[in-house]
């Protein structure tokens, strides 16, 4: 079936959309994992009198720092040594006519909004709404705690009284993953702000909006990129490891966001300076989801409904925008990358859930709190399009969820899906800064193109996956992600195509800015032959159904020839422990809580 997205808006025959609709996803509670081991719509920029209402009262903000400054000071103060820009760069960001009072801009603040303040920041948005008269529902949510038990806070707006959910679609806005970048956090405090009672309030009455503001607060408080037990947050999001990205999933499997925006920043100078010999020159880096096997639709979407008007929101704030890249940390390697291709972080495993999953980057790794205003501006514009784009297509996203949801679905046992993709090599024209005047520098550069995947290795699509009994880690993990999976009431036979392994090696994970930090340390990389059989599966077994909108996600966790696999990341015990599965099984089966 092919629609153009214009097409695929317009539908309004109840006919049709019945034919387009997936069966109602909702939550389902799930056994708590083990703890870890170790387009048409131009969406404007704020004006300086609008976004001047995305700032928090005074009193709010120097409540927030007064209360809870001397509880973790450590964290409210960035104590690295950081590059310098020389006053040619410098001059080329200048501060916005705006200001934002998070606790980081209250008056002698020496750093970044503290854990302590950040959730006295909240609390205080759900308490100076709960009696306001026509109020918008805030709602702050437990979602789960860090690895030294720091609570992780997210709030819900809607529409409705008391923060109770409704049937508009959901926009989830994550920050601070990384815990060395700090402005998206600061961003969504005052997006946050607006949202209860500024000039984002309106927005409600067609969408619903939860924002996370710091989503590793252990790397914020240690102002390091890396969780406590020292794994990359955003390359957590398939294998679920850490309690921070578990709580990520659980609010996602709740909320069922339709869009998903992730707040990074990106490294300015460094390695830049030393294979370039220049320095970052955009005021934001963006990418949406570019991971094998996504629907097409979720791309045009991202495309024509978001970055388009992105572009331009940005552009008539005076913000420089290009796509996101980066560059391995090996000097000698001077390839400049698009985001990377695996099912791994936030972007790529929402998209692979049939959301609209954004990544925005601002220039601020390395610089401490120089151009901190600049930076949270560019994130506050942005995330200010994306909100309005998505409560102006609310109706035409609520639509196309639906029939993603079931074409996904109804692809089980049919085609072809792809195993392993790659970027499209090429080369490109990056302008960069040169590091003394300021003034633009045209890089050549060797260049992956995401926008344009290779398909390294297809197979056809299976009815579904077979785990036998003792795999009960890997259906946790599925399960924590939203998956359907079954168990087995009774013995049986299942036509299947079993997986031979032919060759192991083991390696570290690695994207393209090198290695990916992993407590864990190494996964194994197999090479594996298919051999169609019958075979004898035994009650308390699990089969794993592809006839279900998050079949895309399960074929990036179950195919074992990827470094992101179960089986890659010793979920999985061997290739002998599951199958892919040929025909509908005909056992009793019953799904898992």
């Amino acid at each position: 079936m092919r629609l153009g997205l214009a097409a695929l808006a317009a539908l309004t025959s109840l006919a049709l959309l019945a034919a387009c609709a997936a069966p109602t996803r909702t939550a389902s509670p799930t056994t708590p994992l083990a703890q870890p081991r170790a387009a048409a719509v131009v969406a404007p920029a704020p004006s300086p009198a609008s976004a001047a209402t995305l700032a928090a009262p005074a009193s709010a903000a120097a409540s927030a720092s007064t209360d809870a400054a001397s509880t973790d000071a450590a964290s409210a103060s960035p104590p690295r040594a950081w590059a310098t820009e020389s006053p040619g760069v410098a001059a080329r960001f200048p501060d916005p006519a705006v200001r934002y009072a998070t606790p980081a801009f209250a008056p002698q603040h020496p750093g970044y909004t503290s854990n302590a303040e950040l959730r006295t920041f909240l609390q205080g948005l759900v308490r100076d709404t709960e009696d306001a008269p026509n109020a918008p529902g805030v709602k702050l949510l437990q979602i789960g705690s860090s690895q030294t038990g720091v609570p992780i806070s997210a709030v819900l707006f809607t529409h409705e009284p008391r923060g109770e959910v409704s049937a508009r679609p959901t926009v989830l806005l994550i920050a601070q993953q990384h815990g060395d970048e700090p402005a998206g956090a600061e961003a969504l405090l005052a997006v946050a702000q607006a949202l209860a009672q500024g000039s984002l309030r309106p927005l409600l009455e067609r969408i619903n909006v939860i924002v996370l503001p710091r989503a590793n607060p252990d790397g914020a408080a240690a102002d390091q990129r890396l969780t406590g037990s020292a794994i990359d947050l955003n390359r957590d999001h398939l294998l679920l490891r850490t309690p921070e990205a578990q709580a990520q999933a659980q609010l996602v499997r709740e909320h069922q966001p339709i869009v998903v925006v992730d707040s990074h920043e990106y490294t300015v100078i460094g390695r830049y300076r030393d294979k370039f010999d220049a320095v970052q020159r955009f005021d934001a880096l963006f990418q949406y989801a570019t991971v094998a096997n996504l629907p097409s639709f979720v791309t045009k979407a991202s495309e024509e409904w978001f970055r388009q008007p992105l572009l331009q929101s940005l552009q008539a704030a005076g913000l420089s925008v290009e796509w996101y890249y980066t560059t391995s940390t090996d000097l000698a390697d001077k390839k400049v990358s698009m985001g990377g291709v695996q099912p791994d972080t936030g972007r790529n495993v929402n998209g692979l859930r049939n959301a609209i999953s954004l990544l925005i980057e601002t220039r601020g790794v390395g610089l401490g709190r120089v151009h901190l205003a600049r930076r949270v501006h560019t994130h506050v514009v942005a995330v200010t399009s994306v909100l309005t784009s998505a409560a102006a297509r609310a109706a035409d996203l609520t639509k196309l969820r639906r029939f993603i949801d079931a074409d996904v679905a109804a692809q089980a046992c049919k085609g072809q899906l792809v195993v392993e993709a790659a970027a499209t090599p090429s080369e490109y024209a990056l302008r960069m800064l040169d590091p003394q005047s300021g003034a633009d520098k045209t890089v050549s550069v060797a260049w992956d193109s995401a926008l344009q995947l290779g398909q390294q290795r297809q197979r056809k699509r299976p009815c579904g996956y077979w785990l036998g009994a003792d795999q009960t880690d890997a259906v946790l993990r599925l399960r924590g992600l939203g998956v359907r999976v079954m168990r087995l009431d009774a013995a049986g036979t299942l036509r299947a195509e079993a997986y031979t392994e032919t060759a192991r090696e083991t390696g570290a994970r690695a994207d393209v800015r090198g290695t990916i930090a992993d407590a864990q340390g190494t996964a194994v990389r197999v090479k594996v032959a298919l051999q169609p059989l019958l075979i004898e599966v035994s009650a308390g077994s699990y089969y794993v159904p592809l006839d279900q909108p998050l079949a895309n996600l399960v074929v990036a966790a179950l195919e074992p020839d990827t470094q992101s696999s179960y089986l890659a990341n010793r979920i999985v015990g061997s290739v002998d422990a599951q199958a892919r599965v040929l025909g509908r099984p005909d056992v009793r089966m019953t799904a898992l809580p």
